[in-house]
């Protein structure tokens, strides 16, 4: 296929273990959509974890400039993973659009992209593009620091333990929000609030922390709202932190994860910078996009306009 050729075509990535199984059981039904709307495609199957990074690492360099995750957040992390991660062109000259199968489905919830196969396919026809705010994350693997780029939601302390227990069970094949919503529970009995270091857009901030998150998107854990009022094209990050608490205060505040009113907690702090840096007393964990990464120290930052993504309705 020819470099012209290629730039019609949506090189479409696709998790078959996404939503329990849903992205290879629906496949078909998907695939039969695109045909209908006369959409191009060619197809990739993941086989492994991280595969989706190298998959469009390598559309990419082969001339690709659009990209289909189908699949959960987790693989349009890795999607986005690839584009950043080649050097063949700037990741604002791909365009990114997604089919969401996964169990949590969060950064789509912000751009009201359905859930519904016709849904997503008719938004990915409509090729509505805007261009999408990345974070970078590094982060350290022992003494080693590694660097990771995301979309939605970085998180560090509890989150980061949740993610990390549900991942788990995700390996063995056990995955739906009633099991993150048990994690979320069960981890308060081991957590501990942290002593933490923190400079936000070079401005220190410190004490006990219970978890610190930091977005460009307003959902994660299945539709928990930590930084509600996220926009994903200002150029900033939206940072929560959330500090030290006790077990029955965090439960007796839950509803407020989920109904976009948590910075009206008086434990809660919330800040917009370009810049946060963390360190901590003892280890604090880290996540991005909902994939497990290392630990503190932590620095996260931001590109505007980095990359151009599909939505369907534009949040204001």
């Amino acid at each position: 296929m020819s470099t012209d050729e290629m730039s019609h075509y949506w090189y479409t990535i696709v998790n078959p273990n996404a939503g329990e199984g849903k992205g290879k059981k629906d496949w078909y039904r998907i695939a039969d959509l695109f045909k209908k709307r006369s959409i191009p495609i060619t197809v990739k199957f993941t086989e492994k974890k991280n595969q989706a990074i190298e998959f469009a690492r390598e559309a990419v360099i082969k001339g690709y400039r659009k990209i289909i995750a189908v699949g959960g957040d987790g693989t349009l992390h890795e999607v986005i993973n690839g584009i950043f991660t080649q050097g063949e062109c700037s990741p604002r000259q791909v365009s990114v659009g997604m089919i969401p199968v996964g169990t949590g489905n969060d950064w789509g919830k912000m751009f009201s992209i359905p859930l519904i196969y016709e849904g997503a396919v008719d938004v990915i026809k409509e090729n509505k593009l805007v261009l999408h705010d990345i974070g970078i994350i590094k982060y350290h693997d022992g003494d080693k620091q590694e660097k990771r780029y995301f979309i939605n939601i970085a998180g560090l302390g509890y989150e980061a333990l949740v993610v990390k227990k549900t991942n788990r069970q995700k390996e063995k094949g056990r995955s739906s929000q009633a099991i993150y919503l048990l994690n979320l529970l069960s981890s308060l009995v081991m957590f501990r609030n942290t002593k933490t270091e923190i400079v936000i857009d070079d401005k220190p901030y410190s004490g006990k922390i219970f978890s610190i998150n930091i977005g460009n998107g307003r959902y994660c854990g299945g539709g928990m709202r930590q930084t509600p009022e996220a926009l994903p094209d200002d150029g900033l990050l939206d940072i929560t932190v959330i500090r030290e608490m006790g077990r029955i205060e965090i439960l007796k505040s839950l509803k407020i994860l989920y109904d976009g009113t948590i910075l009206s907690h008086p434990k809660i702090d919330g800040f917009r910078a370009k810049n946060i840096r963390v360190q901590s007393e003892s280890l604090l964990y880290a996540e991005a996009d909902g994939e497990s990464l290392g630990h503190t120290p932590v620095e996260v930052s931001i590109i505007p306009g980095a990359v151009n993504v599909v939505y369907g309705e534009k949040i204001i």
